[in-house]
């Protein structure tokens, strides 16, 4: 059950990381787009996705490297033994 934790981490930080991806791309295709309007949305929709998804995975990496430090025993208790 402890494993969970970290698989789901992990793959939510997956998930972002591909948000950030196809974001990326839908930036790329709104210029091609000919229609000033159709533009300006895609542009606009694709960077809310690429903020979006940068702060998701922001997050998901900081938890884990908070839990990483937490678990591994510190340097003092590593001297003493």
């Amino acid at each position: 059950m402890k494993y969970f934790w970290w698989i789901a981490q992990v793959l939510c930080f997956l998930i972002s990381i591909f948000f950030f991806v196809f974001g990326i791309d839908l930036i790329r295709g709104a210029y091609g787009l000919d229609d000033p309007f159709s533009f300006i949305m895609t542009f606009f929709a694709a960077s809310f996705i690429i903020l979006i998804s940068l702060a998701f995975s922001l997050v998901f990496l900081i938890k884990m490297i908070r839990v990483y430090r937490c678990l591994r025993p510190s340097k003092a208790q590593e001297d003493r033994s």
